[in-house]
């Protein structure tokens, strides 16, 4: 595996594959690799022939008073699992080459960035959008993937690239997880023991609204107070949200039908967790 960090130096590797008629698929990350991120990579080389990956912590996506400053960072180890999983070149650019001097220039998604983390983290989809743009411009990528954990996050991007007629294809790849459920985080780090434990509400929370939907249940409001009295259960949780939404749009919804999101978030401690069930209602009609 190759690793650069000048655009000049990754931009000639990417295209001399192109001019060898390879096709190009990328995996942007902010580093502290774990097993999901890897099965993005292995999704990645399954449908290309060469793959980039990028880390980058992207300042503009966190907020005031957020980790930026504490995440989770070890460049070394994330080339280590990168190149054990076919990652072909990974790009390490500096703030200063994605937001040199003077930058002024940001992306905004309206509509799908209104609402549960647009509430909760004012800016953070600015920033995202805007990282994203950028890497994609450098990268020039035939495909990306990305994980569904971040739901929201993969419904601004499928829009951002719609709008804008980036020449990129989105492939969403599951939430990965542990044994008992726990979506896999670069924060779960954070997490004591006790605290580790009982973020699995999350997950238990989710799996209870899942059920009540394949029993019939069609009424989103009762769909949220399955999420929220289960949530509410594990006295150590503060519940940012746990919405039904439109899996396009990330807009609620009044009644379940065609593919649907249910996102829950919420505080553990220190530590904020995210995790969410993707549904297909028409796939459960008898």
């Amino acid at each position: 595996m190759e690793t650069v960090d000048a655009v000049k130096a990754l931009r000639n590797r990417v295209a001399t594959w192109k001019s060898t008629g390879r096709r190009i698929g990328f995996v942007p990350t902010m580093g502290a690799l774990h097993e999901g991120h890897l099965a993005l990579v292995r999704r990645a080389a399954e449908l290309t022939d060469r793959v980039v990956a990028s880390v980058f912590v992207n300042p503009t996506q966190f907020g005031p008073g957020e980790d930026f400053a504490r995440y989770p960072r070890d460049v070394e180890a994330d080339g280590r699992l990168l190149e054990s999983v076919g990652c072909h070149l990974l790009f390490l650019p500096e703030v200063a080459t994605i937001y040199p001097e003077g930058h002024s220039t940001f992306v905004e998604v309206e509509g799908v960035s209104q609402g549960l983390e647009g509430e909760q983290r004012p800016g953070h989809f600015r920033g995202v959008g805007t990282v994203v743009t950028q890497l994609f411009n450098l990268v020039q990528p035939h495909l990306a993937v990305f994980g569904q954990k971040d739901g929201q996050q993969l419904a601004l991007i499928r829009q951002l690239v719609r709008d804008l007629h980036l020449p990129v294809e989105i492939v969403g790849h599951p939430t990965v997880r542990e044994e008992d459920g726990l979506a896999l985080s670069s924060r779960n780090a954070y997490l004591s023991t006790e605290e580790r434990q009982a973020a699995t509400v999350l997950f238990r929370a989710l799996t209870a609204a899942q059920q009540a939907i394949e029993a019939g249940e069609r009424s989103a409001d009762t769909v949220r107070r399955v999420l929220c009295t289960a949530l509410e259960s594990e006295p150590r949780l503060t519940t940012d949200y746990a919405e039904v939404v439109d899996s396009d749009t990330f807009q609620p919804v009044q009644h379940l039908r065609g593919n649907i999101v249910l996102p829950v978030a919420g505080r553990i401690g220190s530590t904020r967790l995210l995790d969410n069930f993707s549904i297909d209602i028409d796939e459960l009609m008898p």
